[in-house]
């Protein structure tokens, strides 16, 4: 049996090498490196007339490189119920995941977790599965920055509880 590809063994090596220079590509073995200006943890301590406002929700964020990790403490003032998922008007929400930063838009894209940074099942108390907001972010100082959430009007300004750098780890 005679091999077809054998009076044209240059050609059929450079259709090989175009191909694999076209399609192959390395992946990045390391994440990303973030905003540097956002590496660290950072709190919110209240928001704008809290007193007067029924729920609200304070946030801690944790940004290391290009991902993030958040705690979520709400506060409610109505009456749940007899609920065992709160205690006297307060639950808190975990989130990991990564954010993009594009011109003063942040986008957070990640899953709802429990403290322990594992995943939340579905079921059981308050959200679980994907957790996406957009924020538009104001640098106010270097250790204060003011988020706008796209699905809210109250502000979410954080101050800077523990300024960390970037270390990349492996994916």
């Amino acid at each position: 049996m005679r091999n077809s590809f054998a009076p044209y063994p240059f050609a059929f090596c450079f259709l090989l090498f175009a191909f694999c220079l076209s399609s192959c590509s390395f992946n990045a073995n390391l994440q990303g490196k973030g905003e540097a200006y956002l590496q660290g943890e950072w709190r919110q301590d209240s928001v704008p007339m809290q007193q007067k406002l029924t729920e609200y929700s304070l946030y801690n964020i944790s940004f290391s490189c290009d991902s993030f990790f958040m705690r979520i403490s709400s506060f409610s003032k109505a009456n749940n119920g007899d609920s065992k998922c709160t205690v006297s008007g307060h639950w808190t929400e975990y989130v990991k995941g990564n954010y993009q930063q594009r011109s003063d838009t942040l986008r957070l894209r990640g899953q709802f977790c429990n403290a322990d940074y594992s995943l939340k099942q579905e079921g059981g108390c308050f959200r679980s599965g994907v957790y996406e907001e957009t924020l538009m972010v104001k640098k106010i100082k270097d250790s204060l920055i003011r988020f706008s959430p796209a699905s809210s009007v109250i502000p979410i300004d954080v101050r800077l509880i523990k300024r960390t750098t970037c270390t990349q780890k492996p994916l």
